[in-house]
């Protein structure tokens, strides 16, 4: 009886409901349609590769590779082109210095149709902050990148990478190729969760593990999110098996760092704990954050803290394996540069068993070939911003605030009206007479202008520590079976790993 009375009550809301879905959903559409059209006006004097009717350029780009592809495009259309995923999302894609000038000069914030899905995972740290916000923070974490704070890291790095070379020495006596990357990427996070966390010297436990496993799954996911522009919708998106397996992993990465930051945080109520710290032979990235605070007194909140972990954590550990992967790479393809590096650091290094602050600024010719491999394998191979206000550029042509801009750096790093022989090794491109001579805007590996990568000394202090202890164990050569397919997931990868094999070395052989 009661049921009989309600149901045509609960038969009105029903239909009051999905016509509510149906209104929101037209509005929607409607406001997505006339951001569409504004952005494609806005672009209208930049010509470009023709689109897909649904699906823009993404599945040409998924079809053929993205990253060749763009920079095909890249000679068929000088400065730049319109770069569409889906028929919605549009970006002028740039690769040329004096436009990447014109963009990222300024401090135009980061694009939020992109850098909003890291949102569920790093929450508003320093990678998606903008305005005052971006800027109070950046300034409290400055302090954690002095060259005083980085000195004490080089011992945690070669710590992390005697483990895995170690292991390494293991694989090498089978007399078969194995892929280094997820064996970088271990060891990468064991140097972060040191610099970061503090932790001892037995390296990953389990707990840091399944991080680990679950970092790599939200790279993976956020890139297929990105290209795929069905998932672009929250509310579809989290409806997807993708989208729940997304969820869980960053509920497993915020479970750790969350857990990590109550530990420390009841340490220091502790007085004996306080002096274990104090006593430690480094300060940590969480020592410096929970010490951060600005003129007034005013230090982070525990959302703030997890944010900027959870960020560097990200920027720091994929973007580092991806770089001393594609270099140890380089050196395989490039034996006689492998030898000259190899020889430096033997010499650097002397009769000591590991190498020391002041080491760095001498290894001369390891750094012109980082440099180098940063070039033609740049680890974060694109970039976004929404610009504030209009810009003009270099040719006359414009685009009004508001507009989307994709900086592709791996194009960049490709132009060859910047890079006489783009596709040859050459480690000279950066001695200091060419340097000299060089666009500023040309070479952006870190990004560029005040948004640049923050931890970018951190990076390539990193690089040249683990990278000189690698050429001094093994030596590096291709497996010509298996040769790395590029692909972008957030960070340069490959699809099928990078495979390589490791000849052990004697003591003195670099010499």
């Amino acid at each position: 009886m009661v049921l009989a009375l309600f149901s045509p009550i609960l038969s009105h809301l029903g239909l009051w409901a999905s016509g509510l879905i149906l209104v929101l959903g037209f509005l929607k559409l409607s406001c997505l349609l006339l951001r569409r059209q504004k952005l494609a006006r806005a672009m209208d004097s930049f010509p470009g590769p023709p689109t897909h009717w649904l699906f823009g350029h993404a599945l040409e780009m998924q079809q053929t590779g993205s990253l060749d592809k763009v920079v095909s495009w890249a000679h068929q259309f000088p400065y730049a082109h319109p770069l569409w995923f889906g028929q919605l999302l549009g970006f002028l894609n740039i690769y040329e210095p004096d436009y990447a000038k014109a963009v990222y000069s300024r401090g135009d914030p980061k694009a939020p149709d992109v850098y909003n899905f890291f949102l569920q995972w790093t929450g508003k740290g320093l990678l998606v902050l903008e305005g005052s916000k971006w800027f109070q923070h950046r300034k409290l974490l400055t302090p954690g990148f002095h060259y005083d704070v980085l000195k004490p890291y080089v011992a945690v790095f070669a710590d992390s990478t005697r483990v895995m070379l170690d292991k390494w020495e293991e694989k090498a006596g089978e007399g078969k190729s194995f892929d280094i990357f997820c064996d970088v990427g271990r060891m990468a996070l064991d140097s972060l969760m040191k610099c970061t966390f503090g932790r001892g010297e037995s390296g990953l436990d389990d707990r840091d593990s399944s991080y680990y496993l679950a970092v790599r799954d939200l790279t993976l996911l956020m890139q297929q999110r990105l290209e795929s522009f069905q998932y672009h919708n929250d509310f579809i998106y989290w409806l997807t098996p993708h989208g729940r397996r997304f969820l869980q992993a960053c509920q497993v990465a915020h479970n750790h760092t969350d857990q990590v930051i109550r530990e420390r945080k009841a340490a220091l109520q502790d007085e004996k704990e306080q002096k274990k710290i104090q006593n430690r032979r480094h300060l940590d990235f969480l020592d410096i954050l929970l010490r951060a605070q600005d003129e007034n007194g005013v230090k982070l909140s525990d959302a703030d803290l997890r944010a900027e972990v959870d960020t560097f954590m990200f920027e720091g550990h994929d973007t580092t394996t991806s770089g001393i992967s594609w270099f140890l790479y380089c050196m395989a393809l490039y034996p006689e540069h492998q030898r000259r590096c190899r020889e430096e650091a033997c010499e650097i290094l002397g009769d000591r068993d590991s190498f020391q602050w002041d080491d760095l600024g001498k290894m001369t010719y390891l750094t012109m070939c980082i440099k180098e491999s940063f070039r033609l394998y740049p680890p974060v191979p694109q970039v976004y911003r929404q610009l504030s206000k209009p810009v003009s550029f270099v040719d006359g042509r414009c685009l009004p605030a508001g507009s989307l801009i994709s900086l592709h750096i791996y194009a960049l790093h490709r132009n060859s009206t910047v890079w006489p022989d783009p596709e040859v090794f050459d480690p000279l491109c950066f001695s200091p007479e060419n340097v000299a001579g060089r666009h500023p805007f040309a070479f952006m590996p870190f990004s560029a202008g005040p948004r640049n990568c923050i931890g970018q000394q951190f990076a390539l202090n990193e690089m040249k520590v683990v990278t000189a202890l690698c050429l001094l164990r093994f030596e590096f050569s291709l497996d010509p079976t298996r040769p790395p397919i590029k692909t972008t997931q957030l960070v340069l990868r490959s699809k099928n790993g990078i495979h390589l094999h490791l000849k052990p070395l004697g003591p003195g052989s670099g010499k």
